[in-house]
């Protein structure tokens, strides 16, 4: 048996773009050091990710495939953009912020200012509040045994300067030019339609093996609709061209 709880709205990414977050919340960072999302993001382009350190799924493939995207992009970290990974798990310390930190940073592949990429995890629900404001939802598991988990979808949230959400960039892996133009975008505060959406949930929950594994089936079941359906199309079509050259055949007769 697995309890749920459910953030506020339903499960997955209801778009807030346009709108702006709330600056002023605060933070925990990885010094233990109370900071704001205004003095974390330093007036520069922002790209947020909302995960939870201890993520067993989808977060450390997101994170590695960030942190190598971030090494091939030529802008100046910190300067042109800063990036911020917020935790949303409720139990999770300075301490897990600052390991995980270590980790992407050296992920990189390349020197990098350690000061562009922070971790933090939230205080009085302030994680629960910029989640809620960029429409980020995910569903809290409990299992029988007093394990913890969180089902999310991946995502990366760009914010201008100001705190607006400008750009949502779904899914596991990002083209290093369409991290940059969101970020270019981001700097002079416009905001773009997300121009696709891709499967946000491929990963569900094993309660045996008390992890997110990679629900094939889901694909699979797309894939074969799919088929299906272009198959069906592909007989219509046909029958039609039958049907005509039959009527042609009768007429010409």
């Amino acid at each position: 048996m697995i309890m749920t709880f459910l953030n506020a709205g339903p499960l997955g990414i209801e778009e807030k773009l346009g709108q702006t977050v709330p600056l002023d919340l605060t933070f925990l960072n990885e010094n233990s050091e109370h900071v704001t999302l205004k003095k974390l993001m330093d007036g520069k382009p922002t790209i947020l990710t909302l995960n939870y350190f201890k993520c067993a799924g989808i977060c450390s493939p997101q994170l590695n495939d960030l942190a190598k995207t971030l090494g091939k992009i030529d802008l100046a970290e910190n300067t042109d953009y800063k990036v911020i990974t917020v935790s949303f798990a409720e139990n999770e310390t300075p301490a897990l912020a600052t390991a995980k930190r270590k980790n992407q940073l050296e992920s990189i592949g390349r020197q990098y200012v350690a000061d562009a990429w922070h971790f933090v995890i939230g205080e009085n629900n302030s994680s629960g509040i910029l989640a809620d404001s960029v429409g980020f939802r995910y569903e809290k598991t409990v299992s029988v045994t007093g394990q913890t988990d969180y089902i999310h979808s991946a995502s990366l949230i760009v914010l201008s300067p100001e705190g607006k959400v400008t750009r949502y960039l779904y899914g596991i892996t990002q083209a290093p030019m369409d991290l940059k133009m969101a970020i270019f975008e981001a700097s002079h505060g416009q905001v773009r339609p997300t121009i696709a959406k891709p499967l946000l949930f491929c990963y569900s929950y094993d309660p045996e093996a008390k992890k997110y594994i990679f629900a094939w089936e889901k694909i699979a079941g797309v894939v074969m609709l799919t088929l299906v359906f272009g198959f069906f199309l592909y007989l219509l079509k046909i029958g039609r061209k039958e049907q005509d050259h039959h009527t042609k055949g009768e007429n010409n007769e």
